[in-house]
């Protein structure tokens, strides 16, 4: 499954674009307001970060179609083709999907709580459709049951939309969500770490460590190796 960041945080983008093998950022108009600032230079220097390559996913603010498209068109002008459009679902976003993606660019349809409305969504041209598990799980649905009804759709259909995972509490979600049928996530700095965590890893590298350094030392097999090609 294909795992994106969602932060706009600039010193994590850093360390998991560095360490881990995520796909590109997603955003919101939260998590942008929570960084503050000059959010165009802010855009700007995750485009720079994590490359042309990688997948940015942006939020449109304007809510009139005529404005929606022309803001879209100006982020994908500004950070580059690999920006993908964010629409909350609704009407309107259905028109700025459909209008968007039959001109070639990219689209997250996001906000989705039902399978009706992600199939509207696919209809519509999406590229991605964002359910959101944890909400649906905090208002006493089964978010997990959601990406698989939408996973099972797709698939009857044919769809070519994915389904782009969003709204995570527990690591256990992302791991159940990708079980499910979903081919892409987008998980928080927070549950990113945990999604590697575990008690019993740590303790099995530090018995590697202990076992080695009992036998040999600080020496290592590198330095044993040029030792030897002396």
């Amino acid at each position: 499954m294909k795992i994106l960041l969602d932060t706009a945080n600039l010193e994590d983008i850093k360390y998991f674009n560095t360490y881990y093998p995520i796909e590109g950022v997603t955003t919101n108009p939260t998590i942008l307001s929570a960084e503050g600032g000059d959010v165009i230079a802010l855009l700007m220097q995750i485009r720079e970060i994590i490359g042309k390559d990688k997948e940015l996913h942006v939020q449109v603010t304007e809510e009139d179609f005529d404005r929606i498209m022309l803001e879209a068109k100006a982020l994908v002008s500004l950070l580059g083709n690999n920006t993908v459009i964010k629409v909350p679902v609704g009407d309107v976003g259905l028109k700025v999907t459909k209008a968007l993606s039959s001109e070639g660019y990219k689209v997250t349809v996001t906000a989705i709580l039902t399978g009706a409305q992600a199939m509207l969504a696919s209809n519509a041209g999406a590229t991605y459709v964002a359910p959101y598990v944890s909400r649906l799980e905090n208002i006493c649905d089964d978010g997990v049951r959601c990406v698989k009804d939408i996973a099972k759709i797709f698939e009857v259909s044919k769809s070519n939309t994915k389904i782009l995972a969003a709204s995570f509490k527990t690591a256990r979600e992302v791991l159940d969500v990708a079980i499910e049928g979903a081919q892409c996530a987008t998980v928080s700095s927070s549950v990113m770490h945990r999604l590697l965590a575990h008690t019993t890893t740590d303790t099995s590298i530090e018995g590697f460590k202990k076992d080695w350094l009992g036998a040999f030392g600080n020496t290592t097999l590198l330095e044993l190796i040029n030792l030897r090609n002396k």
